[in-house]
């Protein structure tokens, strides 16, 4: 009976030893774990808030450390240890420079806490900065007119429409400027100006008008104007228009698809395995028509460092085919090589094809 008497209080002292030591812990509580921001400007800098929390347990609380999503949040903890019964705080600042529109982070927190790790999150949405004129016209032109681009991409152009669009410029000097536009020999660009003489300060217009059907070409173009300043022409600053010449194709019925012309290639990569520098590449690619109808080459253009030789037909009746001779000089190359040639042909499923020879290039 006695060696049960103290087998039960040691029991029982085990017992609340344990008790007691789950008792002995750190707890962390925090009065809230998200914050919305609301709306913030991008011109207003960090925004900061703080999350209030305490220890609720029985033993020192220790942050370890705060980890968050993003790099444009920035934590802020105590670092020493916070006694039981005692309060703390972690500060959060979101730079919204640059990040305009909603954004959601998480801010984790490590400690030594009955709940080691606590995720914190902070929300809202930021306003963009609005740009000054200064900032918007940017681009100097002559010393006296600032563009926001010298540059007009028309993407996709059809021939049989027309397009227009606009840049806009500023008139930073301290006097009238007289402006006009110089696309001499483009019969198929027409530039505008509105106004022709602008005031200081004053915005201006440079109104473009591309005909790709006057082009007489197809696939990707660049064309360049210049403009001239109180009757001198600024030849080191030109504007450049850019698009891909293509055929409509979107208004093809099933019927007309069936009856089209279809390109066919042996293949359209070479790889030349090894060459010499001063050794040359050539290869010919041979094209065919499976279609219906007659296929037309438009188009035979090579990159920089590889010529063709244009095919001996330019237009393949149904079964026919021809050969595009390529030579790439390897004169001053060395290394992995990849050249490239496009083919711009009337087929309405694929109507450019890229082919490509590629391989090493010994220097000697």
């Amino acid at each position: 009976m006695k060696r049960i008497l103290i087998s039960g209080f040691a029991c029982a002292m085990l017992l609340i030893g344990i008790v007691d030591a789950q008792s002995q812990v750190a707890r962390i509580y925090f009065k809230d774990s998200n914050h919305d921001y609301g709306v913030i400007k991008e011109d207003d800098g960090v925004a900061y808030y703080e999350f209030q929390f305490s220890n609720t347990g029985s033993t020192p609380l220790i942050i370890q450390r705060v980890e968050t999503s993003c790099g444009c949040t920035t934590p802020d903890w105590p670092k020493e240890p916070i006694a039981p019964g005692k309060n703390g705080r972690i500060k959060v600042g979101y730079n919204p420079s640059g990040r305009p529109g909603a954004f959601s982070k998480t801010i984790t927190v490590y400690s030594n806490a009955e709940t080691p790790t606590v995720i914190l999150q902070i929300k809202g949405e930021v306003i963009p900065h609005v740009k000054t004129p200064d900032e918007i016209f940017n681009i100097s032109i002559g010393g006296k007119l600032y563009f926001e681009k010298t540059h007009i991409p028309f993407s996709r152009l059809f021939p049989g429409k027309i397009y227009t669009d606009t840049l806009k410029f500023m008139n930073k000097s301290s006097e009238v400027v007289k402006v006009a536009a110089n696309a001499g020999g483009l019969n198929f660009l027409t530039v505008r100006v509105e106004p022709q003489s602008i005031k200081p300060k004053q915005v201006g217009n440079i109104i473009v008008t591309y005909d790709p059907q006057k082009r007489n070409d197809w696939g990707f173009v660049m064309d360049r104007f210049m403009l001239s300043i109180n009757d001198s022409l600024i030849t080191n600053t030109p504007i450049s228009v850019t698009g891909s010449i293509e055929e409509d194709y979107s208004a093809l019925s099933a019927s007309e698809l069936e009856k089209a012309p279809r390109v066919e290639f042996n293949t359209t990569s070479y790889d030349f395995g090894q060459k010499a520098e001063g050794e040359p590449v050539e290869y010919s690619f041979t094209i065919k028509n499976t279609g219906k109808s007659d296929l037309l080459i438009r188009k035979v253009k090579a990159s920089c460092g590889c010529t063709t030789v244009q095919p001996s037909k330019n237009i393949l009746k149904p079964g026919e085919s021809t050969e595009i001779k390529a030579l790439f000089r390897t004169n001053g190359y060395s290394g992995r090589q990849s050249k490239s040639i496009t083919v711009i042909t009337n087929d309405p499923k694929s109507s450019t094809t890229v082919l490509r020879l590629s391989g090493n290039v010994v220097k000697k």
